[in-house]
């Protein structure tokens, strides 16, 4: 598949995953797809955690609680060192957002589904600092992201229809009509 059709049918994959184990040399590869992202100024501020150790998994269930999570057989942690690339800018969120995404579109190019999962882990209940705990993550750095990876269960349903094209990009200017919310 090439990366515009790969791009175009990515999608987020909310269902339960099949037990198969994701082979190491995948795991390598999506995580390699994330550390080829572009770094604001090249702090590369992201570092990636992949699991794939059933006990240690089972630990992390625990604390995660939500299916679409527990059941899959790898899960890439995503950490970031929110640092300054210089006075007043901090690039972090955006480093590891273009990993994730990198990550995102290596998985199903090697026939996995995935989900970005980060609000459900940074919220009131701090998931995150749970896992990072048991994980036995460092200072500065913080566990920011979760992406499950395996084989999906079922057929992964189709998202809802994207706004068309003209209502989310232009050429040159704006349309005159305003932005639709």
């Amino acid at each position: 598949m090439d990366i515009l059709t790969l791009v175009q049918n990515r999608h987020s994959y909310r269902g339960l995953y099949k037990a198969d184990p994701v082979p190491r040399e995948d795991l390598t590869a999506i995580l390699t797809a994330g550390l080829a992202a572009p770094s604001g100024c090249n702090q590369q501020t992201t570092r990636l955690l992949a699991i794939d150790e059933p006990q240690l998994l089972a630990k992390l269930r625990e604390v995660l609680k939500k299916p679409s999570l527990c059941s899959a057989p790898a899960l890439i942690c995503v950490l970031t060192n929110p640092r300054e690339a210089y006075p007043g800018h901090c690039f972090a969120r955006q480093d590891y957002a273009a990993a994730i995404e990198n990550m995102l579109l290596a998985i199903v190019a090697l026939g996995y589904q995935s989900c970005w999962y980060e609000g459900y882990l940074t919220n009131e209940d701090q998931i995150s600092r749970q896992m990072a705990q048991l994980l036995k993550v460092p200072p500065p750095y913080e566990l920011v992201c979760v992406l499950p990876v395996g084989e999906a269960a079922a057929s992964p349903a189709a998202p809802p229809a994207k706004l068309p094209f003209d209502q989310r990009a232009w050429f040159n200017r704006l349309p005159s009509q305003g932005l639709v919310k």
